[in-house]
């Protein structure tokens, strides 16, 4: 089991200044706009052009409602939420719940680590598939062998990667007014192929593996602290809630901030020279090229490979945690491998099962986009469950998530399910 260090400090932290204070809410939002998330916004932009841009609008405050949720869950437990909904809930649904988490993810990774090979290919030459296999070593050689506390500094380092969407926006022409008006009003189409976009768009943005991230990044960073679950040291609470919000909300907006920048670039270059269908994100920089400017192209390539290795480690880490916690494992990126070698088992075994499906005959952009599409669908009952966990006395003590966050928890919930009810049924 995932035994607890016996002792801890029960003195109050010292405040820390505002970038210290971003960390688990930070990566994860970057992680977001992993390739195979590059992809899918660069697919909606090709495709239905500026009529995509609402959602990546309207998912940000739901993002940072239940992103948040997650995360108080975590810090007030002391537990990650597989290990939470194993107390509460049948243990055989929540390991259903896992599996389907790890199957997701693992099509996640095939496509960033496939992306990653060919956007490495095309800025420097050479074979996708060598370089795939060794980006995909590289990841897995930093999470299993950095001790956590350096390779968290590394995470958030790589997040500046994400600006190269920005950048590449910079560049080529852009109808700021319509963009904006695009933005800000939902363009709503009957049509199946644009429902199945809009959940595919909401399942890239609010994904199952980030909830599982950032509430076990909590414990791991309330573990480097030697602190105490909220529970047993409820007086910490206002400024841990304070930094976990402030963290998440950073985060998540600059998350959706770069997903805004990938889909206005997807659709003012590729939608307006009539490219509307890409196979990968690197099929998107490769379309930038003679489009933009082999500048914008490099530029796009260059992030494609910098958020993928922000967000392998992410992917398989999630999953490992999940799985870890229900077989009540010893898990946690502190722990030296000998310590918890099922958990590491698990994260090589992810990225090696990505890593080879990333060499199949299996289109990316088709395995992606239905990884995403099922992201989504595994999203609705799973937000659900947490927003169940996190309302409990029984789990939160008098810690229990209420105003904004639980409103925003729940209507980021319903809205997963009015999206996905619509591609079922519309």
């Amino acid at each position: 089991m995932n035994q607890r260090r016996p002792t801890r400090s029960t003195r109050t932290p010292p405040r820390k200044p505002t970038r210290a204070n971003l960390g688990a809410g930070l990566i994860t939002g970057a992680a977001d706009d992993d390739p195979s998330g590059i992809a899918t916004y660069s697919q909606a932009g090709a495709q239905f052009g500026l009529a995509m841009l609402w959602t990546v609008w309207f998912t940000l405050p739901l993002m940072i409602g239940i992103q948040a949720v997650c995360a108080h869950v975590g810090r007030v437990t002391g537990r990650g939420l597989a290990a939470n909904m194993s107390q509460l809930f049948p243990r055989p649904l929540t390991a259903a719940v896992v599996v389907l988490l790890l199957a997701a993810n693992v099509f996640n990774l095939a496509a960033d680590i496939g992306a990653m090979g060919e956007a490495t290919s095309m800025l420097i030459g050479g074979s996708g598939a060598l370089y795939a296999l060794a980006l995909a070593v590289l990841s897995v050689v930093l999470e299993v062998a950095v001790p956590f506390a350096r390779y968290s500094r590394v995470l958030k380092l790589m997040t500046i990667s994400l600006f190269a969407y920005v950048l590449t926006a910079a560049v080529v022409h852009v109808p700021w007014l319509a963009a904006l008006r695009h933005l800000v009003v939902p363009t709503l189409r009957p049509d199946r192929s644009y429902l199945v976009m809009v959940v595919a768009m909401f399942g890239t943005t609010i994904s199952p593996y980030m909830f599982f991230w950032q509430a076990a990044q909590e414990v791991e960073e309330e573990e480097q602290a030697h602190e105490e679950p909220l529970l047993l040291q409820p007086q910490d609470a206002p400024r841990s809630f304070h930094r976990i919000d402030l963290d998440t909300v950073v985060g998540m907006a600059f998350s959706n901030v770069v997903g805004f920048f990938v889909v206005l670039v997807a659709a003012v270059v590729l939608h307006g020279h009539g490219v509307t269908g890409i196979h990968s994100a690197a099929d998107a920089a490769q379309a930038l090229r003679p489009l933009a400017g082999p500048f914008a192209g490099a530029v796009f390539a260059t992030g494609i490979v910098g958020t993928g290795l922000l967000a392998i480690p992410v992917l398989a880490g999630s999953g490992a945690y999940a799985l870890a916690e229900v077989c009540r494992w010893s898990y946690g990126l502190d722990r030296r491998f000998g310590e918890a070698k099922l958990f590491y088992l698990i994260i090589v075994l992810a990225t090696a099962a990505g890593a080879l499906l990333s060499l199949s005959s299996v289109k990316p952009m088709r395995m992606l986009f239905w990884a995403a599409v099922l992201n989504g669908v595994v999203s609705m009952p799973l937000m659900a469950a947490v927003m169940y966990l996190a309302t409990r006395h029984r789990v939160m003590g008098r810690l229990v998530v209420k105003g904004w966050l639980r409103a925003f928890g729940w209507l980021a919930t319903v809205a997963m399910a009015a999206v996905v009810v619509a591609m079922f049924f519309g």
